[in-house]
C-alpha cells in the first residue's frame, strides 16, 4: 500500500508537471496571437479613425455610398421633392417643382441670398443671405420660411461631420466661423489671412477639410476638431479663382474648380503639395458627384458646357453643351440621379439636363442672379452643407 501511494504520488506529481509545462506552452501560443492581435488592431483602427462623433462611411472606400439613388433617411421621405433657387439680385427664393418643371412659390428672403444649404440634421434649409447678414430658415416639410437669424457675412456655410458646429464661410469679413449648428450662437472664429473663403469639402475621416479662397486664389487646410488652419497655399496660376470644391469617392483625391484657370486643380489632400490643374473649360464652376460614384459633372459657366468626370478612367469623357448656351453655375443631383439641375446665374434661368445623355430636358425662368441652389430631399445620412453634400 504504501509503494502504491509512493508510486501513485510520484505519477500524479510527474502528471502535474506535465500538465503545469503543457498549460504553460498553450499560455504562452495562444496568448501570443491574441496580444498580437490586440497590438494590431489599435494599429489598424488608428488609421481610418474618424472625427470623433462622425458616423463611419457605409463604406470605406466610398464616401458617397450612402447617396445612392432615392435612398432617402426617414427625416425627409416625406418631403415633398423640390428646387430651390436663391435669386442673389431679387433677394428672393424660387422654387420649382421638378415634375412639371414650373416656379410653384417664390419666397421673399434677405438681401442676396447665395446658397441653400441643408443642415446637418437635414431638418431645415438654410438660406445664405450674405449682405443682408441673416439665414433665413426654411422648413422642406412644408416649404415655410421662418424669422431669420442674424449671421455676419454668410457666404456659404457648411456643418462638421459630426454635427457639432456650422461653419460660416464669411468671406468679406475673412473668417471662418464655427457656430453652434441649430441657434447659429457663435462659439469660435478662425481668422485667415486669405482672402474670399467660399466653398469647401472635407476628408474621409471628417479630420480636416480644404477651404478655397477665391479672390487671393489660395487653398486652406484647416484641421475640423481643434478648428485651426494647419496649411495654406497659393495656386500656381496667375488670377486663380478658385470655387467649389470635392473629395472623390475614394477620399483620396481633391478637386477644385477655377473660374479663371479653366479647369480644376487635382490636390493631394493629405500631403498638401501643389496641385495640377486638368483643364475642362471656360469658366469650371460647380462639382457635382453622381449617385453611381462613378462620375462627376462639371459645370464651365464661362462657355454653357458641362464636362463630365470618369473617376475610375481619372479623365474627362464627355462634354455637354447647352443649347442657346447659357451661364451653368451651381447645383445638385436629382435624388434618382436622372436629372443634374444647375442655375444659369447670368441669364436668370435654371437648366435641368439629363445625366445620361447630356440632353438639356428644361430651361426655366427665375429671379435674377441664380446662384447655390439646393435639390431637396436628396439620399444621405447626414449633410455637409453648401448645396448638398451628403455622406
Amino acid at each position: 500500500m504504501a509503494h502504491l501511494t509512493k508510486r501513485t504520488r510520484i505519477l500524479l506529481a510527474a502528471a502535474l508537471l506535465a500538465g503545469l509545462a503543457g498549460c504553460g506552452t498553450a499560455n504562452h501560443s495562444e496568448g501570443a496571437a491574441p496580444v498580437k492581435k490586440a497590438a494590431a488592431v489599435p494599429k489598424a483602427a488608428a488609421d481610418p479613425a474618424g472625427l470623433p462623433g462622425m458616423p463611419p462611411l457605409l463604406d470605406p472606400h466610398d464616401v458617397y455610398a450612402a447617396d445612392r439613388p432615392n435612398r432617402l433617411s426617414p427625416v425627409v421621405k416625406n418631403f415633398p421633392s423640390r428646387v430651390y433657387v436663391p435669386n442673389t439680385n431679387s433677394n428672393t427664393v424660387s422654387v420649382i417643382d421638378p415634375a412639371t418643371y414650373q416656379v410653384v412659390e417664390t419666397i421673399p428672403v434677405g438681401v442676396q441670398p447665395q446658397h441653400v444649404v441643408p443642415s446637418w440634421d437635414m431638418k431645415t434649409l438654410w438660406v445664405n443671405n450674405d449682405r443682408g447678414h441673416t439665414l433665413t430658415p426654411i422648413d422642406p416639410a412644408t416649404g415655410i420660411a421662418g424669422k431669420p437669424v442674424e449671421v455676419h457675412d454668410p457666404y456659404n456655410l457648411y456643418f462638421t461631420p459630426n454635427g457639432k458646429y456650422a461653419i460660416v464661410m464669411a468671406s468679406l469679413d475673412r473668417e471662418l466661423v464655427f457656430r453652434d449648428p441649430h441657434t447659429m450662437e457663435r462659439k469660435k472664429t478662425v481668422p485667415v489671412s486669405c482672402y474670399g473663403v467660399n466653398h469647401a469639402d472635407f476628408s474621409a475621416d471628417g479630420r480636416y477639410f480644404i477651404v478655397s479662397c477665391e479672390f487671393s486664389g489660395e487653398l486652406l487646410k484647416v484641421d475640423t476638431e481643434k478648428m485651426e488652419v494647419i496649411g495654406q497655399q497659393k495656386l500656381p496660376f496667375q488670377g486663380a479663382m478658385p470655387q467649389d470644391v470635392k473629395i472623390s469617392p475614394d477620399g483620396k483625391t481633391f478637386y477644385i474648380a477655377d473660374m479663371m484657370a479653366h479647369g480644376m486643380w487635382v490636390l493631394d489632400g493629405e500631403k498638401f503639395t501643389t496641385p495640377t490643374l486638368l483643364a475642362t473649360g471656360k469658366g469650371c464652376h460647380g462639382l457635382y458627384v453622381g449617385r453611381d460614384s462613378r462620375e462627376m459633372y462639371i459645370s464651365n459657366r464661362g462657355e454653357g458646357s458641362v464636362s463630365v468626370f470618369d473617376f475610375q478612367q481619372n479623365k474627362l469623357t464627355k462634354k455637354w453643351w447647352l443649347p442657346d448656351g447659357g451661364s451653368p453655375d451651381m447645383g445638385g443631383v436629382s435624388a434618382d440621379g436622372k436629372v443634374l439641375w444647375l442655375s444659369g446665374r447670368y441669364d436668370s434661368e435654371v437648366y435641368a439636363i439629363d445625366t445620361t445623355t447630356g440632353k438639356q430636358l428644361a430651361r426655366i425662368p427665375v429671379g435674377s442672379g441664380p446662384h447655390g441652389l439646393a435639390v431637396y430631399p436628396q439620399p444621405g445620412r447626414y449633410s455637409l452643407g453648401h448645396t448638398g453634400i451628403f455622406r
